[in-house]
């Protein structure tokens, strides 16, 4: 679902995967390896978006701005499952949590760790390299390697998505019962309590 706005046209990188569930409008520019899942709505009618290479934007997050406004996305920036980005800039390796919100003229410094259901307020600048969480979110400490190294992985996984995407994801029918020669999944990626549990 990508819409034309007033003249603008979304330009989307041929590696990049948007799901067909999510929707995508007018002043938007999508980079190499993004994924943009089912749900997203990515708005750029009344300003400028920018998700540089390698970001993700999951199932029904929404991004969108007040009118003039830029929202840029940096490199590898990771924004989880019903998170808002409104007028805000996110920065380079940056995870935002599910279902938290960034409001107008925040700017989230790199490498940050943002808790889920968190609640940035307008115009919040945060350093680099902070883990931030709560309503409204305070910064409880900063990132450490060991933390940033866990991020990076889980970010490596979704740039692996939009490819696999591409070349295996299609619309079928239903089984109607679990065959049984039904594969097992690879574990991929280990929770933050795994990883430290270990």
């Amino acid at each position: 679902m990508i819409y034309e706005f007033k003249g603008f046209i979304p330009v989307i990188h041929p590696s990049a995967f948007v799901h067909p569930l999510a929707a995508v409008t007018g002043n938007v520019i999508i980079g190499k390896d993004v994924y943009i899942g089912p749900g997203a709505a990515i708005r750029g009618d009344w300003g400028e978006i920018i998700i540089e290479d390698g970001c993700n934007v999951q199932e029904n997050c929404t991004v969108h701005m007040f009118p003039g406004k830029t929202v840029r996305l940096k490199e590898s920036a990771h924004i989880g499952h019903g998170a808002v980005i409104h007028g805000a800039n996110i920065g380079r390796n940056v995870l935002v949590g599910m279902n938290t919100v960034i409001m107008d003229g925040a700017e989230i410094g790199e490498e940050c760790i943002i808790g889920a259901l968190s609640f940035i307020k307008a115009d919040e600048i945060i350093p680099a390299r902070k883990l931030l969480v709560g309503n409204p979110a305070q910064v409880i400490k900063d990132v450490s390697d060991e933390m940033i190294a866990w991020k990076t992985k889980g970010t490596q996984l979704y740039q692996t998505l939009p490819g696999d995407c591409h070349k295996g994801l299609k619309a079928v029918e239903p089984l109607t019962s679990v065959p049984e020669n039904r594969p097992s999944q690879e574990t991929l990626y280990s929770t933050w309590q795994d990883i430290r549990g270990q």
